[in-house]
């Protein structure tokens, strides 16, 4: 069976899709084969970055491993019986079609609540939660006090996991991997940044997730999205020498391809 990771967090702009984008693009160089599914049905940011990787390669006769997108099948309403959610079936079967031909299938969810999210966290064999370094965004996994030093309880987010972990367990799967990215990090030691690392790791105790290096805020992202490449692609156009931004980058990748312990991955890049 193919590993499933989804990428989620209810919150918007916490970088969901260029993790996708990153995650799914580096496994497909690492020789697997992957498979996506975008569940922000209206956005679609990591479909069209699949649609412009596709167009762009095709466009310069270029042959690069790449992640197989799939859109959600269509489900007859007359095919359902009373009670059941159309969405449900949606997202089963194109995660049953994909499981035939991948040995990851990566789900990019949506920055919001949606029945799909919902569904789609039961299915995670491994969950990745990209976080801004902000107690805004700390506020979707638990809430805190006025000195964002005592926690005070989880949050909708984290029950939502834990809502997601009892029905894999009723299921008899194996538990979910959580895994809180911590992205947009400042390269200042400030205190804010001080008081988010011993939250973090007092409610990983607590809640039962593992914390993980992610993406610094960088141009070359969003400048790469119109051609759906990633800093691993850059050497196959003849980019001979990376600046030191792009270097770090890609050190940062591959950081968090390793954290991410998945299944037969060596990363080689």
């Amino acid at each position: 069976m193919a590993h499933i990771i989804v990428v989620g967090n209810e919150k918007g702009g916490a970088g969901k899709s260029t993790v996708s984008m990153h995650i799914s693009t580096a496994l497909a160089r690492l020789g697997h084969r992957v498979g996506t599914l975008d569940l922000d049905l209206r956005q679609r940011t990591m479909g069209r970055y699949t649609d412009n990787r596709s167009k762009f390669l095709a466009s310069q006769n270029l042959d690069l491993p790449s992640p197989t997108y799939m859109e959600l099948p269509e489900v007859d309403p007359a095919a359902l019986q009373p009670g059941e959610n159309a969405y449900d079936h949606r997202l089963s079967a194109a995660v049953a079609q994909l499981e035939q031909s991948s040995d990851f299938i990566l789900i990019d969810c949506p920055g919001s609540h949606t029945r799909l999210s919902q569904v789609a966290h039961s299915l995670a064999d491994t969950l990745v939660t990209p976080l801004n370094d902000s107690f805004v965004d700390f506020d979707l996994l638990a809430h805190v006090d006025a000195s964002g030093d005592k926690i005070q309880g989880p949050s909708v987010y984290s029950e939502m996991v834990w809502n997601a972990r009892q029905l894999r367990a009723q299921a008899g799967l194996q538990p979910i991997d959580w895994i809180v990215l911590r992205n947009r990090l400042g390269a200042q030691n400030m205190v804010n940044k001080m008081k988010m690392e011993k939250a973090l790791e007092r409610l990983a105790k607590r809640i039962g997730f593992r914390i993980a290096p992610g993406f610094n805020e960088r141009v070359v992202f969003r400048e790469l999205f119109p051609r759906g490449l990633t800093l691993l692609d850059l050497k196959d156009l003849g980019v001979k020498q990376l600046n030191i931004s792009n270097v770090a980058a890609r050190q940062e990748l591959r950081d968090l391809i390793k954290s991410l312990n998945l299944p037969g991955v060596t990363v080689k890049f």
